[in-house]
């Protein structure tokens, strides 16, 4: 995966995309401004009983951490016979990456082109179809043991995951497709969002340290399960490798509050050799460093003002992101001031050239 440049984590309440995408499917609360890392090669386990669904592996974003994390592809039944899974994607609005959830629905949707494998090439879903309450396995594109599962058939796809891992659609190096026309349509239909299944089975994945790319590098110790939920034991498949080089951000954990932003940050007043003119740059270096300092205290106070505001009033999940979005915003703006004052500072410090 090429590295994008991170213009710090971004919580949104409702981002619009400039490319045409589902808005049925934005998930409402989170956007980043670097991307996920490139889809980690892996195999598909063993479906368990008849009639379950495949659902791809995917990066999640957890804003606490400012990483990444692995949710491992998993078998699970559908909400209701007849149902499709249309995988949950990461899509570059122009300013930030945005999540979009996947949802259950009659006909697959637009995914952000992404070739997720197993049936799941960008473009709809080869890997079976439902006839009759019951579905049908495309044994070409997912594993399944014939003897114990007979609803199956032979189908043979093209399957570009192999040379494109990429896991997220615009930006430098993502994905360029667009809705296709049944795609669009596929907008209008009746959606399902995750089960409770699936909830936990990202929440388990959330809460295992070793799933956060940060720590596997983009190679995770379990990419994907037979049942959602079930990290250890039979079923569970590790990471052959990751998709492509793991490039970690410059700025995965931007301060979001005034006390988060790290002293060495600080100038310090330069050594000419001249008392008298280092004694008036300590000076102003002192002068500039208590306004500063005044800022971030006043800033601070205001934010924690707001968060107790917050916690009496008992807001949702989603206003808290909002909050955090609108904090680090604040944040930043005043750390790019900061510094715009250090180095004006330091360039009137410099000696004048002969």
């Amino acid at each position: 995966m090429l590295k994008i440049s991170c213009v710090g984590l971004l919580l949104l309440a409702v981002v619009m995309l400039a490319a045409p995408a589902s808005p049925a499917q934005l998930a409402v609360g989170i956007s980043v401004g670097f991307g996920p890392p490139a889809l980690p090669v892996y195999e598909q386990p063993l479906c368990p009983a008849p009639d379950y669904i495949w659902t791809p592996g995917y990066w999640a974003y957890d804003p606490d951490l400012g990483d990444y994390y692995w949710v491992p592809g998993t078998w699970v039944l559908a909400p209701e016979a007849g149902l499709l899974w249309t995988p949950p994607w990461w899509g570059w609005n122009g300013a930030a990456f945005a999540f979009h959830e996947g949802y259950w629905g009659p006909h697959i949707g637009f995914y952000g082109g992404i070739a997720y494998g197993f049936g799941y090439f960008g473009v709809g879903f080869e890997g079976g179809y439902w006839q009759g309450g019951h579905f049908f396995y495309n044994r070409s594109v997912t594993n399944v043991n014939v003897t114990e599962i007979h609803n199956v058939y032979s189908r043979t796809v093209v399957n570009n995951v192999t040379v494109n891992r990429v896991s997220y659609n615009g930006g430098q190096g993502g994905i360029t497709a667009r809705p296709t026309r049944e795609e669009e349509e596929a907008d209008h239909d009746r959606h399902i969002p995750p089960s409770a299944e699936q909830t936990r089975h990202v929440q388990t994945a959330r809460s295992t340290p070793e799933l956060r790319a940060s720590a596997n590098h983009g190679k995770p110790p379990v990419a994907a399960t037979a049942k959602p939920g079930n990290f250890s034991g039979r079923g569970v498949e590790r990471a052959k490798e990751a998709g492509a080089p793991y490039h970690p951000p410059a700025n995965a954990h931007a301060a979001v509050h005034p006390n988060e932003i790290p002293s060495r940050e600080r100038s310090a007043a330069p050594n000419t050799g001249d008392a008298k003119l280092d004694k008036k740059y300590r000076q102003e270096q002192d002068k500039l460093n208590a306004k500063q300092d005044k800022e971030r205290q006043q800033l601070q106070s205001k934010q924690d003002k707001e968060h107790q505001q917050q916690d009496r009033q008992k807001v949702s999940d989603e206003q808290r992101q909002q909050l955090e979005q609108k904090h680090q915003q604040e944040t930043q703006a005043l750390q790019r001031r900061h510094t715009q004052e250090q180095q004006r500072l330091q360039e009137r410090q410099r000696p004048k050239r002969k």
